[in-house]
């Protein structure tokens, strides 16, 4: 079975960092796209960025292009996600999402495997 935990949230102060990672484990993610999302209190569950696992590519929200990075380390079986400059409307919980398919994917309902999530909070 797909497991995927999050590590790596905290609390940062604004124009800070943090890097979270996704360990992923029960099966090969060699055909998989590999997904960041967050949600905030009252708010729906917002794309983030996105990996495919096996060639790399990329593809990120209007609001995180330019100081966000998403890659994965394949030994590792580990997905990240560095954030920079962040800022207290960045304060959210971060989920991990994998498909089992290529195909971008920027939509929740279209994640078949997620994490539990991890807290990352911008004090202003």
């Amino acid at each position: 079975q797909v497991q995927l935990v999050e590590s790596g949230g905290g609390l940062v102060q604004a124009g800070g960092s943090l890097r979270l990672s996704c360990a992923a484990s029960g099966r090969s993610f060699s055909s998989y796209r590999m997904s960041w999302f967050r949600q905030a209190p009252g708010k729906e569950r917002e794309f983030v960025a996105t990996i495919i696992w096996s060639g790399g590519s990329t593809y990120y929200a209007d609001s995180m292009k330019g100081r966000t990075t998403i890659s994965r380390d394949n030994a590792k079986n580990t997905v990240y996600l560095q954030m920079n400059s962040l800022k207290p409307e960045d304060t959210a919980v971060y989920y991990c999402a994998a498909r089992p398919r290529a195909g971008l994917a920027v939509r929740s309902d279209e994640y078949d495997f997620w994490g539990q999530g991890t807290q990352g909070t911008v004090s202003s």
